[in-house]
């Protein structure tokens, strides 16, 4: 049986390790940076886009995505229940989350986490429990790519 989770979250298997794997409430803390069109963690780096609009990243990810989501490689994690933190540096506007299953078919069977809120320097903490499987993760509020992530 599914345990389901919804509310807000976020994730990144690179945000443990920058994190130095830390423990909040027994699970893994995974950290998550947003800036303007992107999760910096999973990238490698910040891009540096100052996007005033949700717009702007749209064309700003139309046009790079390809080249982006070759130097991305799929996180992978094991089954679990994991703490995720998001955080929200230097964009100006709100920002969201959204972890998924990567097929559209499954999603009614798998968990997923999403929500907002996230405004200017601040961060929040959510926990979802992952089952075996394939997900996508991306922030719906300043649209970002859609990152990978594998569960085995």
């Amino acid at each position: 049986m599914f345990r389901w989770a919804y509310g807000l979250g976020a994730l990144a298997l690179l945000g443990v390790i920058a994190s130095g794997s830390q423990v909040v409430a027994g699970n893994p803390l995974i950290t998550l940076t947003q800036t303007g069109c992107q999760f910096v963690e999973p990238e490698g780096k910040d891009l540096g886009i100052k996007p005033m609009s949700a717009k702007e990243c749209r064309t700003y990810n139309k046009s790079t995505r390809k080249s982006r989501l070759k130097g991305h490689k799929p996180l992978d994690l094991a089954p679990g229940e994991y703490t995720f933190e998001v955080r929200n540096t230097d964009v100006p506007y709100e920002l969201g989350f959204y972890l998924r299953a990567a097929d559209r078919d499954l999603m009614p069977f798998m968990p997923r986490v999403s929500g907002g809120g996230i405004h200017k320097g601040q961060s929040k903490s959510f926990t979802v429990n992952l089952v075996e499987g394939d997900y996508v993760y991306s922030c719906p509020f300043n649209p970002t790519i859609n990152y990978r992530i594998r569960v085995k």
